[in-house]
């Protein structure tokens, strides 16, 4: 490598791969069937903690009556719960229930195994270690935007 390292040339490389990256494993299709917005709102609670629906609706800039169609679906399922806020009795907070974590987990977990099967079957051993070395590099540079 020459003493010029080319920041802009790695910089749309990383972005170009990990955005497919990303794509694909949205694509995939996994048990249970929540939809996009379905798991974007529970991912925003789960994160976030307890939120009204126009506070997720303004994070995921879609309008209220979207994210209470998405809310009400996640609340049939059991996946979320709402409860009046103690200190404005006229507002509705939702939380994650512990079947809306499971759900979210069991996710996670299908496209982490996804990742292992693809990781073992197509590349070597030498390149799995340098997938080990990269990705604590591509955690600190995501912390850091």
């Amino acid at each position: 490598m020459s003493d010029e390292v080319d920041t802009d040339a790695i910089a749309a490389a990383v972005y170009s791969g990990v955005s497919l990256l990303v794509r694909r494993i949205r694509q995939v299709p996994t048990e249970g069937g929540l939809t996009m917005p379905e798991r974007q709102a529970l991912s925003r609670l789960d994160r976030g903690g307890p939120a009204t629906s126009s506070e997720l609706a303004r994070q995921a800039q879609i309008t209220a009556q979207a994210m209470g169609t998405t809310l009400g679906a996640l609340q049939a399922r059991g996946l979320v719960e709402r409860r009046q806020d103690p200190e404005d009795g006229r507002r509705v907070i939702l939380t994650v229930t512990d079947a809306g974590r499971q759900e979210l987990s069991d996710k996670r977990n299908a496209r982490t195994e996804l990742l292992s099967r693809v990781l073992t079957s197509t590349f070597t051993a030498e390149e799995l270690e340098r997938f080990a070395a990269v990705a604590p590099l591509l955690e600190r540079l995501a912390q850091n935007i």
